[in-house]
């Protein structure tokens, strides 16, 4: 008993040790203390049960402690979160010299389940699409152009918003993207998204700020008279949602972004293969795009289970044997 109790009082000390380093040398905020503080008392309070200290755990205790957290229903982000306070708790261990070696070392965090990105359907894009074009004047040719252009291109909102005038030429029917990193890609267009830039430029000075019509033109193909020189992504964002009103669409559901993941995933459902998708959007990395075939997956898993004759409880075929 007094082993154990001798043993607690190193453990408290070492805890103790972290934490005043936390303080001291990293400056944490006393909200991120405390949450500290709250992660290695459960690791402790887990490790009491089977007569061990914080200081002394092994690696089996730390993958035990991670499935028991997982057998209790923590979220993976909330779980990766208290796996890292941990690992940084015997990482300062080991340079301390309270224990010769990190058990941390092998342990791996939760796997983070990635929420599938919303989306719109085929219908309610042609809303839009509908709904801006029967919008009057300059504002609506050119909100109809940044729509079809996002649609056709997948483009980020700040690509989109950032092209220059020389973007998009009907001689090429390709747009020439300037994406993260300073990466170039060829991304090619719709017709329609060809027309609706076409007719936009008919009305592009009314967006220009005063003087540059006589003495000089704007680089962006959607100038603004505000600071940025060209249309903000909030303002785009807020324009969407007024359109979303108007064709009868829930605003919550209309981002940029939100039209991004519909290009991909209508592509996709069209047959085209992912390795032209990651290209078209932009992506260093094929793992990112994939996410659009889980989509795609999910929505045909739906359609089965609502359509399907035998997906419905005590359903029969009919057929006889």
């Amino acid at each position: 008993m007094a082993a154990s109790h001798t043993a607690g009082n190193a453990a408290g000390h070492a805890v103790e040790a972290f934490l005043e380093m936390l303080v001291a040398e990293r400056g944490i905020a006393a909200n991120t203390l405390q949450a500290y503080r709250h992660d290695l008392e459960d690791f402790s309070d887990f490790l009491s049960r089977r007569k061990r200290s914080a200081d002394a755990a092994s690696t089996t205790d730390l993958r035990d402690y991670m499935s028991a957290l997982a057998r209790a229903g923590m979220a993976a982000s909330t779980a990766a979160r208290r796996l890292s306070a941990l690992r940084q708790f015997h990482k300062f261990l080991h340079a301390e010299n309270y224990r010769e070696d990190n058990p941390c070392t092998v342990v791996d965090a939760p796997r983070r389940s990635r929420p599938l990105p919303k989306i719109l359907s085929e219908a309610e894009v042609d809303q839009l699409l509908d709904a801006a074009a029967g919008l009057p004047g300059p504002d609506g040719a050119r909100l109809l152009a940044l729509l079809e252009l996002l649609y056709a291109s997948g483009l980020r909102v700040s690509e989109l918003v950032g092209l220059p005038l020389a973007a998009v030429t009907r001689d090429t029917g390709m747009l020439i993207v300037r994406g993260k990193g300073g990466k170039e890609r060829m991304v090619p267009l719709t017709e329609a998204s060809i027309r609706a830039v076409e007719a936009y430029r008919q009305v592009r000075d009314a967006f220009l700020k005063e003087g540059q019509k006589e003495k000089q033109k704007s680089p962006y193909l959607f100038p603004s008279r505000g600071d940025s020189g060209h249309l903000t992504r909030h303002r785009f964002a807020q324009l969407l949602k007024e359109l979303a009103v108007t064709a009868g669409i829930d605003p919550q559901k209309v981002s940029p972004h939100v039209l991004r993941h519909a290009f991909a995933t209508h592509l996709l459902d069209h047959g085209a293969d992912l390795r032209s998708v990651q290209q078209m959007l932009g992506h260093a990395d094929i793992s990112t795009t994939q996410i659009y075939t889980h989509v795609v997956e999910e929505r045909l898993r739906r359609l089965v289970e609502q359509h399907h004759p035998l997906a419905r409880p005590g359903a029969k075929t009919g057929r006889k044997g």
